[in-house]
């Protein structure tokens, strides 16, 4: 069943019950009112009665009954009785209903009851006078309230069943509308495949839950086109990467062994394998950084991570690989709010993009000191490396954070070209930004910024 089905029964249930419960109410109301005028009909008999009897000494029954006849409207079946202090009929009248001990008694006890006997209601009244002690007890039969009752049980049937088919597509038109926003949002996800995974699903006016949803959506595809990314980079460049220097070194092994040859030859040819080793090492491992990256980026879990502690982490590491003071930290003054200083991240991804960073400035700074600046605001943290180096042309810039890609041709300079792809890649996923500043002649400076609105 369609959720525009469901909540269409739904809201008709919910309306139509509480319709039910209304018209229910209203029937009761309405058969109490009938029950209690009929009742109050009888009272006025009974007052009728004692003013005519009690007052009136030389009324007889007949005048009493003519009176009755002009003031007051006919009931069915309608019987009155005046009862003496012994229980004896005051009046000889044209009926026989009478009425036990035990009722007249319960009347001069209670002073006035009011009950239903089969079809008929009864009501009796005590009246003291100075002729002595009465009770009056008169009946009748209400035949207009069932059949009012009938007629308005028939009414409120036929109300109920159209109300409830007028609710039941009110409803409908009313989901329809509601739910317009999730059909243009199946019809933009199917449109979504593989091969296109840069399309978004354009979000929506009000700021509701489908807006909500149609973010997450989209989050949940720049996850995925990241990750499909990276997969096909692994795929379409590893084979080729990892055969290049095993072609060389395979080569250089035939001519070593085709014949003998002087030490120096032996010595240029071992050093040519020692180079494409270190380049295989090199890429192997880019490689093995990238799956693990590829494996961890959808599903990386996030924690509060401190970036000024995870600094001085990279700084230690660096001081044992390059000597103590080679990577210069400039931390400006650190704010008292630790939030300011923490950002929703994992520290192990991390800790890759940005000494991704630092190995590529040490690089191509001819191992030069390098810089490293850390700044943490309310807003933001900014964190910029610096080196020493050729710099990087406005051409090239675009292009160093494409997998694969090594902008500057020295071979002296070891790479793989996978390095800065990995940091711009796990940078986006905690919703940082990272820039490049040179101009293409002395050094390069690479700004990494993460806001901190831009984490909620």
């Amino acid at each position: 069943m369609k959720i525009k089905t469901r909540l269409s029964l739904i809201f008709t249930l919910i309306s139509s019950g509480a319709l039910l419960l209304v018209l229910v109410a209203l029937y009761i109301a309405v058969y109490s009112f009938f029950v209690a005028d009929f009742y109050s009909r009888l009272t006025d008999r009974t007052n009728l009665a004692s003013q005519l009897y009690l007052k009136a000494d030389e009324l007889d029954a007949d005048s009493m009954v003519q009176v009755q006849e002009q003031y007051l409207e006919k009931l069915p079946d309608e019987a009155i009785r005046v009862y003496d202090k012994n229980n004896l009929s005051a009046f000889k009248v044209n009926h026989n209903i009478y009425w036990t001990k035990n009722i007249i008694e319960q009347v001069r006890r209670d002073g006035f009851i009011q009950y239903q006997e089969g079809k008929r209601q009864v009501v009796g009244k005590f009246y003291h006078d100075n002729q002595g002690d009465f009770v009056i007890l008169a009946a009748a039969i209400d035949e207009n309230t069932p059949r009012r009752m009938a007629v308005l049980g028939k009414i409120a049937g036929v109300l109920f069943v159209v109300s409830g088919i007028i609710l039941f597509f009110a409803g409908r038109w009313f989901a329809q509308r509601a739910l317009s926003p999730v059909d243009n949002i199946i019809t933009q996800i199917r449109r979504i495949r593989s091969s296109n995974l840069h399309l978004r699903v354009k979000q929506v006016k009000n700021k509701d839950e489908i807006a909500e949803l149609i973010d997450n959506f989209n989050r949940l595809l720049e996850h995925l086109q990241n990750a499909f990314e990276l997969q096909q980079t692994f795929v379409a460049n590893a084979s080729h990467e990892l055969r290049t220097p095993l072609t060389s070194i395979m080569g250089e092994v035939d001519v070593a062994l085709e014949k003998a040859r002087d030490p120096q030859e032996y010595q240029r040819i071992l050093s040519s394998i020692a180079s494409d080793g270190a380049r295989l090492q090199e890429t192997i491992s880019s490689l093995m950084e990238l799956a693990q990256v590829d494996l961890n980026y959808t599903r990386a879990k996030l924690s509060p991570v401190r970036v000024d502690e995870l600094i001085w982490e990279l700084e230690e590491q660096w001081a044992m690989r390059k000597g103590q003071g080679n990577l210069r930290i400039r931390l400006a003054d650190l704010p008292e709010n630790e939030e300011w200083l923490t950002i929703p991240a994992n520290k192990q991804m991390l800790y890759i993009a940005l000494n991704n960073i630092i190995d590529n400035a040490f690089k191509y700074s001819n191992s030069q000191p390098v810089s490293m600046a850390f700044e943490a605001t309310e807003k933001s943290i900014r964190i910029a490396v610096s080196d020493s180096g050729p710099g990087i042309s406005a051409e090239n810039i675009e292009r160093i954070f494409e997998p694969f890609v090594r902008v500057n041709k020295d071979s002296s300079v070891c790479g793989s070209g996978i390095g800065l792809y990995i940091t711009s890649k796990i940078i986006e996923l905690f919703k940082g930004t990272i820039n490049v500043l040179s101009d293409g002649v002395s050094g390069s400076t690479f700004l990494v910024e993460f806001s901190h609105n831009s984490q909620h």
